[in-house]
């Protein structure tokens, strides 16, 4: 579900117990909640307003708020740069301690990507974990994901080395889903640059 200021608010309790206790550590960024309560809860909210107004043709960041069974329990974010020159996304995502290990990282991905693709009209999704996040690139292996290669990024101010994966539109198409439903894409569209369904 996109992510409201009212679900966030019902996040926020998830987002003070802290998500980051013990390695593998995830990237340096806001939504990685490294930060002592309170200053964790003010970054990773002022993360998500700042990157609300920055949407723009060539470049955003799109929140979503992960419920089960009405609970909230995590964030999955779609991003992408220079999407109507090169039509790739890319994915980051996070779950609280307690939702973790029940097939939800997976769940999340694909309704992300079928947003991405199906919605959105993407070209190629990519994705990077580090070597040691075991669980993301599981992830990434089984919804069809290709290894495209190795890079490096930082966490916690450290170089670290990570896996990159891509995965194109004609490889999901073999593993999409048929019950996944998109509400509201259609108006959310021009906003990203896009035209609406059935513009030409």
């Amino acid at each position: 579900m996109g992510a409201t200021d009212e679900l966030l608010e019902q996040l926020l309790p998830v987002v003070r117990k802290g998500v980051v206790t013990a390695p593998p550590w995830p990237f340096d960024d806001p939504m990685s909640l490294y930060k002592d309560s309170p200053d964790r809860e003010w970054a990773w909210l002022r993360a998500i307003w700042a990157g609300r107004a920055k949407v723009s043709d060539d470049f955003w960041r799109l929140y979503f708020v992960v419920v089960v069974d009405g609970e909230p329990v995590g964030m999955q974010d779609l991003m992408a740069t220079g999407f109507s020159d090169f039509g790739t996304v890319t994915t980051f995502s996070w779950l609280g301690p307690d939702a973790r290990g029940r097939g939800l990282g997976k769940e999340m991905r694909q309704a992300v990507l079928h947003l991405a693709f199906d919605g959105l009209e993407a070209q190629a999704a990519a994705s990077d974990a580090f070597v040691d996040n075991h669980a993301s690139n599981r992830v990434s292996q089984a919804l069809g994901y290709q290894r495209n290669g190795s890079d490096w990024a930082t966490r916690r101010g450290e170089a670290a080395e990570l896996y990159r994966w891509r995965l194109t539109r004609e490889q999901w198409s073999k593993i999409r889903r048929e019950d996944i439903d998109l509400v509201g894409v259609a108006e959310c569209r021009p906003a990203l640059g896009l035209l609406t369904s059935g513009d030409h």
